[in-house]
């Protein structure tokens, strides 16, 4: 029976009952994070003989002739370049290899604007700058612009992207916007891949700022679960065809996809802009750690190695996903007030749970030995205006572990919305 037509009475036995199960589950002591989306160690595992490839090698000159144990090469090693061009579908001239972290690149990059503007532009420490943020989104990226104190407007999202009407209106009439967040593919929580005509509208825009900028992270575009049947545009092209070619910032990285703290993370864009990012990146350090990038190379090989490697990874992942979608659909179907999402690829499953109860189902969660992800965090400054967001992380539990960990989740949740129907919050 759907809660919203159950009677007061109703609710209050449902209640009772809901509230015996969950002291149940207290009791049994469990202890299961899924705060953060990590890889499982069957995932890491996958990677463990890349540990072994330099170590017997007296060759450690990359393709491009360089000595992976010296200095220089400040964008990256030739072989590596070649691969993120390949997945980016640019030239290598548009292409910069840097350490582990992709988000370190973003950061930097923010870093830069605000210190220094963008090619010549005042630099944004000068200015009350604004950024669009559709969500539910990645909090770290929110936290990025919330640390240098970067207004953040919240943009919503749609089964086809962000809502383009509100960004082209929004960037076009404020010079203080100088950029926007995005996650196209499999994005972060939703698992929404941004449809071809999000796509051109996004390279089409009119920035009244001529240094916006968008920060296209690509950071699960690689990452199917049931085949790669959801092409991304790619952007930087597009934005070549409508003049906007330095508008695009795209990054990747494999920490997903090798070791999540030890892997490749690279970024695509113009040529002007890459010659620019290089230029403070020679001021900034003498390389990036290019024996890890040698590591990689001769472990991937290619673009099909990789994506080869990304099968046996979707292996490991898709039994979870659909543990996760069997076990919501038999805890809260019936109920009708819930809904969530059923990713084709990515890391993440967004659930809405009543208006108004996200907090507390994630705070009884913590209390059953569930952590999930702090309720409001895909927002940002925390503020989900509808309390009713949470962000399920799949991937490190095994699958008895997760269906356990989604019951109590269901579990909290119907509690939560029967004491609120009831009054009882």
């Amino acid at each position: 029976m759907l809660y919203s037509e159950m009677s007061k009475v109703q609710l209050e036995e449902e209640i009772s009952a809901l509230r015996e199960e969950f002291e149940n589950l207290k009791s049994m002591n469990l202890k299961l994070n899924m705060s953060r989306g990590i890889p499982s160690k069957d995932q890491l595992e996958l990677s463990h003989p890349m540990l072994d490839i330099l170590n017997s090698s007296s060759d450690f000159i990359s393709a491009d002739g360089a000595d992976c144990r010296n200095y220089g090469g400040i964008d990256g090693i030739g072989e590596a370049k070649q691969l993120f061009a390949d997945l980016f579908e640019v030239s290598t001239d548009e292409i910069i290899v840097g350490g582990n972290s992709s988000l370190s690149m973003m950061f930097d990059t923010i870093t830069s604007a605000m210190a220094h503007g963008l090619l010549g532009s005042t630099p944004w420490a000068r200015q009350n700058v604004k950024f669009l943020c559709p969500c539910p989104g990645y909090d770290r990226h929110f936290a990025i612009t919330e640390y240098y104190g970067i207004e953040m407007i919240p943009v919503q999202m749609f089964d086809d992207g962000p809502d383009m009407d509100f960004i082209e209106k929004a960037v076009a009439s404020d010079p203080l916007i100088k950029g926007i967040w995005c996650v196209p593919k499999y994005s972060n929580p939703t698992g929404v891949t941004y449809s071809d005509e999000t796509v051109r509208r996004f390279a089409a825009l009119r920035p009244a700022a001529e240094d916006f900028r968008i920060f296209w992270d690509n950071a699960y575009f690689v990452h199917h679960l049931f085949g790669d049947d959801r092409k991304l545009l790619n952007l930087l092209d597009e934005c070549k065809k409508t003049g906007n070619t330095n508008m695009v910032y795209m990054y990747f990285s494999t920490s997903k996809i090798t070791f999540a703290g030890a892997g490749l993370a690279g970024m695509a864009s113009s040529v002007e802009n890459v010659k620019a990012i290089k230029d403070r990146i020679r001021i900034q350090m003498v390389g990036p750690d290019k024996m890890n990038q040698l590591r990689h190379m001769r472990f991937i090989k290619d673009l099909d190695g990789l994506l080869a490697h990304m099968d046996k990874h979707a292996a490991l992942m898709r039994p979870k996903f659909e543990a996760v979608e069997e076990t919501l659909v038999s805890e809260l179907s019936e109920a009708g007030f819930a809904k969530w999402t059923k990713p084709a690829g990515g890391y993440f499953v967004s659930l809405d749970v009543m208006d108004g109860c996200a907090k507390r189902v994630v705070k009884m969660c913590a209390e059953a030995g569930v952590v999930l992800t702090e309720a409001g965090a895909t927002f940002p400054y925390h503020n989900d205006p509808n309390d009713r967001n949470i962000r399920i992380a799949p991937t490190s539990p095994g699958v008895e572990e997760l269906k356990a960990a989604i019951h109590v989740l269901g579990v909290c949740a119907k509690l939560a919305a029967a004491e609120k129907l009831a009054g009882i919050q």
